[in-house]
């Protein structure tokens, strides 16, 4: 009985070696052009913060001639950043702290749990993704109004709860529904409550999402303009993007001071993100390999 072994041809290693490292250079070639498409404008309006309005108006894609440091300056003081960061920090953080936990709890339940009306809670919520912001303005001022809300931080803190649970429950809940029953069954039998099976298997488990969660959130809230030029009339509570709208004069905008203010805004946005990274990155791991 003869024994046949088949050796791999040099040539076709060769070959199929190609083909890989050319599939890839292809691949590294598409990120590469799509992280540039996507950082340009950053670097642009980076560059131009350190402009003077002239040098903007002639060599808007170029180097700045001269580096014009006093931009920032005049961009904290015209846009009131030390204290509409204050008052964006501090809606931001609430709002995004909220909405995570009621929308984790909300999730929890939707997801491990089978009642009667489960379904048409949960497009309930899914269906709040639809409702347009600006259709709401009126309605939720006058509301504001009645309760006594307006001027204050909470008549931001609510609105940005209610609009960002339906995204957060949607989150949350396609990721809890892949969590195998057994992890709750054997919960159960060490004698912990649902709560404590929440607090102590579910939440933990849930990390990766909820760190996309909370920059979605977090970025919502700290971009969010439409309800705190509305709701907000104290010059002392208004947040950045209401600053930010302080440089379009009613004859000229100084734009180079703008960008200089937008360029401080996107700091924490950016450092948020990287300190969040590593759970994004897990969260799309995870949720990968369960799809």
């Amino acid at each position: 009985m003869q024994i046949e072994t088949t050796q791999k041809s040099p040539i076709n290693e060769k070959t199929a070696r190609a083909k890989k490292i050319a599939r890839r250079s292809f691949i590294y070639v598409i990120l590469i052009a799509f992280a540039i498409v996507n950082a340009y404008p950053i670097v642009w309006m980076i560059m131009n913060s350190f402009k003077s309005g002239q040098d903007f108006a002639l060599n808007p894609f170029g180097l700045p001639t001269e580096w014009v440091w006093t931009n920032y300056i005049e961009a904290w003081v015209t846009a009131n950043i030390n204290t509409y960061f204050f008052n964006s920090v501090f809606v931001g953080v609430v709002a995004v702290f909220l909405t995570v936990l009621f929308g984790a709890l909300a999730s929890y339940f939707l997801a491990r749990f089978t009642f009667r009306g489960q379904k048409v809670l949960y497009s309930f919520f899914i269906l709040g993704l639809l409702v347009p912001i600006h259709a709401t303005l009126v309605p939720m001022f006058i509301l504001m109004q009645k309760i006594g809300f307006i001027d204050t931080h909470l008549a931001l803190i609510f609105p940005y709860i209610a609009f960002n649970l339906s995204i957060t429950i949607f989150l949350l809940t396609s990721f809890m529904k892949s969590f195998p029953k057994e992890i709750e069954e054997s919960a159960i039998m060490d004698g912990a409550g649902v709560f404590r099976i929440f607090w102590s298997i579910i939440l933990p488990m849930t990390r990766p999402v909820l760190a996309t969660a909370i920059i979605i959130n977090f970025i919502n809230n700290w971009n969010e303009f439409s309800f705190a030029l509305v709701l907000i009339n104290d010059d002392a509570l208004r947040t950045l993007p209401l600053g930010l709208a302080n440089f379009a004069g009613q004859h000229s905008t100084n734009y180079t001071a703008q960008m200089a203010a937008l360029t401080i805004v996107l700091i924490p946005t950016i450092l948020f993100y990287l300190f969040m990274e590593k759970q994004i990155v897990q969260g799309m791991t995870q949720g990968a390999v369960k799809g």
